[in-house]
């Protein structure tokens, strides 16, 4: 079978560097980069940390308006798919990428495969909320992280081609920690950065309801500020121009550095004693490295880790965060979470046989 795969931002390279490899070795896959990441920092270094496949197709959208990147999107994803005449796409999450590949497919009639389907965070100001709404209902194949994932989309009206096969991520990180070579040595990200193991945080924020407001962004700031710990901070590029246009200046102890590729920040994550972040990606690797995280949003798609007492919600709200990060502390279980490490040939299999029973093209 010819899959396209589309992929645009960072969250995305990761989960497709998992599910490419299991598909290339049966299937012919073209692998799409609509640019919505598009600097080294932000697209580049992912691809070569996590050795995947070069995209066969860079369309160089860039970023803009939703509006506007989004229908570029949707033009040039149709250009390639009306070339190609796939037997299916596959897209991923929650990105403006994962909606354009759903719409362009849906509208020739390809059969959408969502990795990542029936995830919810309830909040319709969220535009990720938006593009996954949509894309699981223009969806062939639902391909879900969790319970409550099929839960979410029973609810929805959504039951066939529902599929649990856990998440792809984790499948990514397991590979991670192999490379990493797993001997016990100290990460060489820690030594550049001259960090100790769990003698400092971690913090990233990324989402547009933070980054897009001032005062909700100012206030994320005055709580880092206010730690008296190491803080490292891989600040993305939307947050860096927030940054620039506030004037903030940050106190000696939160180090503001450039995005890293992603072997580097697993082993951040991993040797970090908490971990401060709006980024559902981030909440997982926390959870699953042992790592308490403090999530900077009021909701969260990842119930599971909030349940287990792992992760604690605190918003942008300072009072909040100082008490999670200064005296908060998880329990001593942590249940396995979002499968066994194996969705991505899961998620293969399923591709196969959904296409092969219902004789899609």
């Amino acid at each position: 079978m010819k899959i396209v795969s589309i992929v645009g931002a960072r969250p995305q390279f990761i989960k497709a560097a998992a599910v490419s490899r299991k598909l290339r070795e049966r299937h012919q896959e073209i692998l799409v980069h609509t640019g919505q990441h598009y600097d080294y920092e932000m697209s580049g270094i992912f691809f070569d940390g996590l050795e995947m496949p070069r995209p066969d197709a860079n369309l160089e959208i860039g970023s803009g308006p939703h509006g506007a990147q989004t229908g570029a999107m949707l033009k040039a994803i149709e250009e390639v798919l009306v070339v190609e005449r796939p037997d299916a796409v596959l897209v991923y999450g929650d990105t403006n990428s994962t909606l354009a590949g759903a719409l362009a497919a849906a509208k020739l009639s390809v059969p959408v495969a969502h990795v990542e389907a029936g995830l919810r965070s309830f909040n319709r100001g969220m535009p990720e909320e938006i593009n996954r709404v949509m894309a699981d209902h223009l969806s062939h194949l639902l391909l879900c992280p969790s319970d409550t994932a099929v839960r979410n989309l029973a609810a929805e009206g959504i039951f066939e081609n529902v599929h649990l096969v856990g998440d792809v991520m984790l499948d990514v990180l397991n590979w991670a920690k192999q490379h990493a070579g797993g001997n016990g040595n100290r990460p060489a990200v820690l030594s550049r950065f001259g960090l100790s193991e769990r003698a400092y945080l971690l913090a990233t924020v990324h989402r547009s309801e933070n980054t897009n407001d001032v005062a909700q962004l100012s206030r994320i700031f005055e709580a880092l500020d206010s730690l008296e710990e190491p803080i490292v901070f891989p600040v993305h590029p939307r947050t860096r121009k927030m940054i620039g246009e506030m004037g903030f200046r940050p106190r000696p102890h939160l180090h503001l550095i450039d995005p890293v590729g992603y072997l580097d920040m697993v082993a951040l994550v991993g040797s970090a004693r908490s971990v401060l972040t709006d980024s559902g990606g981030l909440q997982k690797e926390a959870y699953w490295l042992g790592v308490p995280c403090v999530t900077l949003r009021n909701e969260t798609e990842w119930v599971e880790t909030v349940e287990t007492g792992w992760n604690v919600l605190a918003g942008s709200d300072r009072d909040k965060i100082l008490r999670a990060v200064n005296s908060w502390n998880p329990p001593d279980s942590r249940p396995a979470l979002y499968g066994d490490g194996a969705a991505a040939s899961k998620c293969v299999d399923l591709i196969a046989a959904g296409l092969s029973c219902d004789g899609s093209r």
